[in-house]
């Protein structure tokens, strides 16, 4: 099934990522973590379909994104980027493999920190704090990181920012690998989410597999 979304307002997050606001469809619902196929309502773009995960929580009366804009691909998220209130988008009904299984280490490349956002929301409303729970988040510099202040203002949440291209800043280090992993993460104490592109997925699962994490303990999403 398919719905038709209203954007009510576009505000920048980063220098290429964007917070939208979009009215609710009567009876749509969704679990904190999942995402929609997504298309502009435009000629020449309704097939052209992107995932992207909510970041607002299940109860709350709009639907919200925060999505990053890729120009150089001169695609979907470019032309997202430009959208004005009163702009529309199709989405189809909810879907994802993310959900919260309890405290432990949510681990995001780029914009693979979405499904994220809503699941840990979520948890802070239900239980008023994140304590056990850590945030490692890698980014290439760090004008990238994605709502670096809301995740630092969450209760009881670790983060751990990571960024990669920029040797000047405090934060400054490698993808999250074996040595760095097994430094953080005590294998059994607790869920490993892992959210990002394809070749980071394969990277954190190896390296988490070989630090003793068991594999059910693993909850992986893709987000190329």
């Amino acid at each position: 099934m398919t719905h038709t979304l209203t954007l009510q307002s576009i505000s920048p997050v980063t220098h290429d990522t964007n917070h939208l606001v979009f009215d609710r469809p009567e009876g749509f619902s969704f679990r904190p973590g999942q995402a929609v196929d997504l298309a502009l309502d435009r000629d020449g773009w309704r097939d052209e379909k992107r995932p992207f995960t909510f970041t607002c929580l299940p109860e709350d009366g709009t639907l919200e994104f925060v999505i990053k804009s890729y120009p150089d691909h001169d695609g979907v998220t470019k032309r997202i980027a430009e959208m004005v209130p009163g702009d529309t988008v199709i989405v189809d009904d909810p879907w994802g493999a993310i959900q919260d299984k309890g405290p432990g280490w949510f681990i995001a490349g780029g914009a693979g920190v979405t499904p994220f956002i809503s699941i840990l929301k979520a948890r802070l409303d239900e239980t008023g704090t994140l304590g056990g729970s850590t945030l490692i988040f890698a980014n290439k510099t760090e004008a990238d990181i994605i709502l670096r202040d809301t995740f630092e203002k969450m209760p009881g949440l670790t983060c751990d920012f990571i960024v990669t291209e920029e040797p000047q800043s405090p934060l400054s280090g490698p993808q999250p690998d074996e040595d760095y992993l097994r430094s953080r993460i005590t294998p059994g104490k607790g869920k490993v989410y892992v959210c990002g592109p394809d070749e980071m997925l394969e990277d954190v699962e190896a390296a988490l597999k070989a630090i003793g994490v068991p594999e059910d303990d693993i909850v992986m999403e893709s987000f190329d």
